[in-house]
C-alpha cells in the first residue's frame, strides 16, 4: 500500500487524524467542564454560541456518542496508516508491534492529554468553537448515532437510569455557599457577606435578633399626662409601643410623626395619643427572618410584637433589625457604641450579663453558641448547671469568662476574651 500512496501523503493523513483525535477529545471535555451557569447566563443574554452548546448538552447522550464516533474513527485510521508505515520502516514481522506502540504514545501526549488539559483550564475556548463542527455532524451521522445511544440507553435502564436528558442545574443552600465562599476576588468581601447572611435567615428567628421585653421603651397610659409628653418629646425612637399597666396590655403603636397632630392642639389628652396609635402588629417568637421579611413587605409594616406561645410579649423586632443581619450594623464601631460591651487595656472586654449573644459576636467576631440561651447570663449559667455563689471562672468554645458581679439572681457582668490573646497580657 505504500507503494500505492506517497510517503508524504500518508504522514499528511495521519497528522490530520491525529490533529482529529485531538479536536474530539477536547471538544469531550470541554463540553463536559464547562461553567453550566456561565453558561445559562450568557444564553439568557442572547449569546448565540452559549445557546448551541446548551442545545448540545441538552442531550448529553447524543454529544457523547457523536465525539466518540468520531474520535474512534479517527483512531483507527490512524492506527492503519501507521502500521502501514511501520511495515514501510520496520518491516512485516516488526513493523505491526511497532505501530501501536509508537501510535499510542503520540496519541496519548498531543490528542488526549494535552488537548484535554487545555480544555479542561479554559472550557468556553474548546466548546463554543467546536460546537460549530459537533451540531451539523450530530445531524449528518443521526442515525449512526440513535442505534449507538439505544443500545447503550438500554444498558443504562438495566441498572437503572431511566432519564438521559441533562439534569436541571439546581443547587442546595450548602453548595450555594460553597459557590459563594469560593467565588474569590469575583465577588467583594463585603457582598459575599451579605449574600451568606441572607442564606442564613432561615436559620435564624425573630427571638433572636428581637429587643428583649425588659428592654422594650414604650408609653405606660398609667403614668402622670405630662410624664407620657415628655417622653413623647424626647424620645430618641420613632416608634413606641403603647400599653396600658403592662406591656402584655399594648394597646398600638404610635408613630412619633402622627403625634404632632396632637401635640399641637391646646389639650392633650390620653384618648388623642390612643386614637393616633397604630393597631399593633403580633409576631410569633419562632418565625424565620426570611419569612418575617416577606411579612413586613406585605403588612406594610416596620416593627412588630414577638410573642410566646401564650400570647405573652417577649419583645419587638423592627426591619432595621433584619436588615442588619444581612448587611451589618448601621455604626461603623459597634463595639465602642455598644453600652453593653465595654473593652479593657488589657484587650479583654466587660460585657453585661443581659447582652445579647448574637450581638456580642457580631460585634467581637466570636463564634458563642446561639441554638441555646440567647444572652451571656443565661448561656454562663446554662454551662455552669447552677446558679454560682459568687465571681467563677470558666471557659466556653475559645473564649474565657470571668463573672465579676451577681446581683438578685442575675450574672451582672463578666471579663471575656479569646483563649491566648487577652489572658497572656493581664500575666505579663
Amino acid at each position: 500500500m505504500s507503494d500505492d500512496f506517497p510517503l508524504g501523503l500518508l504522514f499528511g493523513l495521519l497528522f490530520l487524524l491525529i490533529c482529529l483525535s485531538a479536536f474530539f477529545s477536547s471538544s469531550e471535555t470541554g463540553m463536559m467542564s464547562i461553567n453550566r451557569y456561565r453558561l445559562n447566563h450568557e444564553a439568557s443574554s442572547g449569546d448565540s454560541r452559549a445557546r448551541r452548546v446548551l442545545r448540545l448538552l441538552a442531550r448529553p447522550d447524543r454529544l457523547i456518542g457523536v465525539i466518540l464516533i468520531g474520535n474512534n474513527l479517527v483512531n483507527n485510521l490512524a492506527a492503519a496508516i501507521a502500521t502501514v508505515l511501520a511495515i514501510h520502516f520496520f518491516g512485516e514481522v516488526t513493523g505491526p508491534a511497532v505501530a501501536p506502540l509508537i501510535l499510542t504514545i503520540v496519541i496519548l501526549i498531543f490528542a488526549e492529554v494535552s488537548p484535554k488539559t487545555y480544555a479542561a483550564i479554559k472550557p468556553e475556548r474548546i466548546a463554543y468553537p467546536s460546537s460549530l463542527v459537533l451540531e451539523p455532524l450530530l445531524k449528518l451521522l443521526y442515525p449512526l448515532v440513535w442505534l449507538v445511544n439505544a443500545l447503550s440507553n438500554g444498558l443504562l435502564r438495566l441498572i437503572g437510569i431511566k432519564s438521559i436528558e441533562g439534569g436541571a442545574d439546581s443547587l442546595t443552600r450548602d453548595e450555594l455557599r460553597t459557590v459563594v465562599h469560593e467565588a474569590g476576588t469575583l465577588i467583594p468581601h463585603r457582598h459575599q457577606a451579605m449574600l451568606l447572611s441572607i442564606l442564613d435567615l432561615e436559620n435564624v428567628t425573630v427571638n433572636d435578633i428581637m429587643v428583649p421585653r425588659h428592654e422594650v421603651v414604650g408609653i405606660d397610659l398609667d403614668d402622670e399626662l405630662d410624664a407620657i409628653l415628655t417622653q413623647i418629646r424626647t424620645s430618641q425612637h420613632t416608634r413606641l409601643p403603647v400599653f396600658k399597666g403592662d406591656i402584655n396590655n399594648i394597646i398600638g403603636m404610635l408613630h412619633l410623626r402622627n403625634a404632632a397632630r396632637f401635640l399641637s392642639r391646646d389639650e392633650v389628652t390620653k384618648a388623642s395619643i390612643v386614637q393616633e396609635a397604630r393597631e399593633p402588629y403580633f409576631i410569633p417568637e419562632s418565625t424565620p427572618l426570611h419569612t418575617q421579611l416577606l411579612n413586613f413587605q406585605k403588612q406594610k409594616r416596620r416593627i412588630g410584637i414577638v410573642v410566646d406561645e401564650y400570647g405573652d410579649v417577649e419583645g419587638l423586632v423592627t426591619l432595621e433589625d433584619i436588615l442588619e443581619e444581612i448587611v451589618g450594623e448601621f455604626t461603623t464601631d459597634v463595639a465602642g457604641q455598644d453600652q453593653e460591651i465595654h473593652r479593657q487595656d488589657d484587650g479583654s472586654h466587660v460585657i453585661d450579663g443581659t447582652a445579647n449573644i448574637r450581638d456580642i459576636n457580631r460585634a467581637l467576631g466570636w463564634k458563642l453558641p446561639t441554638d441555646g440561651p440567647k444572652t451571656l447570663n443565661g448561656l454562663i449559667l446554662e454551662h455552669l448547671e447552677a446558679f454560682p455563689d459568687g465571681p467563677a471562672c470558666l471557659q466556653i468554645g475559645n473564649v474565657r469568662m470571668e463573672i465579676l458581679e451577681v446581683r438578685d439572681n442575675l450574672i451582672t457582668s463578666a471579663r471575656c476574651w479569646q483563649a491566648g490573646r487577652a489572658g497572656r497580657q493581664r500575666q505579663a
